[in-house]
């Protein structure tokens, strides 16, 4: 945010400067060479011989137009800021990537324990609210083998 303010302040002030100069450029203009063959111009005549009046034609800056290139270069780099914000975001870092694969993995190892038990188990059962255990029946241990099928085969197929 500073880069762009202290940017636009640098863009206005030259503007500014622009407009002051055009405003001197404005006036006469002459050309010489002096006699070691070197140019110079000047705002007055200086009497030489080789000197020419220029013909320069100059307008004042329009303050309005310069602005809004300004406010469009600051818009676009603004934008392009947040889109890449975006994109850095939407893109996971390595390490976010070896976190979630690690992640994966234990869920996977976690599953395939439970399916484990699951299937070696006589009987299943869960807790109710007061921490007693409710034994499933036939139809309920089927469901919840099932459910842990397709969590092993969710976190352990890539």
């Amino acid at each position: 945010m500073k880069l762009q303010k202290s940017t636009t302040c640098a863009l206005l002030l030259a503007c500014l400067a622009m407009s002051a100069a055009g405003a001197v450029s404005a006036g006469e203009i002459y050309k010489w060479t002096d006699a070691d063959g070197n140019v110079h111009f000047g705002d007055r005549p200086s009497g030489a011989a080789t000197e020419e009046r220029l013909a320069i034609n100059s307008s004042p800056t329009n303050q309005e137009h310069v602005r809004s290139i300004v406010q469009a270069r600051n818009d676009a780099r603004a934008e392009r800021n947040e889109r890449r914000a975006a994109e850095e975001e939407a893109e996971p870092t390595a390490e976010e990537l070896r976190a979630a694969e690690a992640e994966r993995k234990d869920k996977c190892n976690t599953y395939k324990e439970r399916l484990q038990k699951f299937v070696t188990s006589r009987r299943l059962y869960r807790e109710d609210e007061a921490g007693e255990r409710v034994y499933l029946d036939e139809e309920e241990t089927l469901a919840a083998r099932a459910r842990v099928q397709e969590q092993v085969l969710e976190y352990c197929n890539p």
